[in-house]
């Protein structure tokens, strides 16, 4: 179970870095409104691991792309190659193994296809989707996401999306873990509607 709740606390930064909505809006209903317009999105990203045993963050770099209505690309290039694909319902994990990309067939492979199909819920700007997260949205561009039930808050207390003053843009994503550990993402180079090959979500 904890296991399954580790990868929801990882899937669900892809969908804050997905959900970049042109036109935001003060309410749900304008940034549900805004999120319809949303074909593709590019984006690079840097997550640093804070945790009070490391005397310095740890840093992964990586790329993610998305394509409507329900393509998904989320790529480490660093430190260590990963990638999580997800095309037309179906969803493949490639792990570097070596001098090897190896594709994962766990059985925590089914856990991940209904976590992302929740993705595309929330992509289309519907942060009800999943009756986990209690979904809050502050002034100044800020999201929060609360869980409901206390084993997934033993592993994610909370959740803060900011929005960039670029509408289209999320700027950073905050997962806290526990009060001294937290996972940062920062974003950038984000590019909207834009083409993206069919062949980027079928493989590596």
């Amino acid at each position: 179970m904890n296991n399954i709740i580790r990868k929801l606390g990882r899937l669900i930064s892809i969908v804050f870095l997905s959900a970049a909505f042109i036109g935001w809006g003060d309410t749900w209903d304008q940034i549900k409104k805004g999120a319809g317009t949303i074909s593709s999105v590019e984006a690079r990203f840097v997550q640093e691991k804070h945790m009070e045993i490391l005397s310095r963050p740890l840093i992964s770099r990586g790329t993610f792309y998305f394509q409507a209505p329900k393509s998904l690309r989320w790529e480490y290039t660093s430190p260590v190659r990963s990638i999580l694909l997800m095309h037309d319902g179906s969803v493949k994990r490639y792990i570097k193994k070596g001098d090897t990309i190896m594709q994962d067939s766990s059985a925590g492979m089914q856990a991940m296809q209904v976590v992302l199909s929740d993705i595309v819920q929330w992509m289309k700007g519907d942060f009800n989707a999943n009756p986990g997260f209690i979904p809050e949205l502050k002034p100044g561009r800020v999201i929060i996401l609360t869980p409901r039930d206390k084993s997934v808050a033993d592993i994610i207390q909370r959740i803060e999306l900011r929005l960039s003053n670029k509408p289209g843009v999320i700027r950073s994503v905050l997962i806290y873990e526990s009060k001294k550990s937290y996972t940062l993402l920062d974003f950038s180079r984000v590019k909207l509607n834009a083409r993206i090959p069919d062949s980027l979500f079928l493989g590596v």
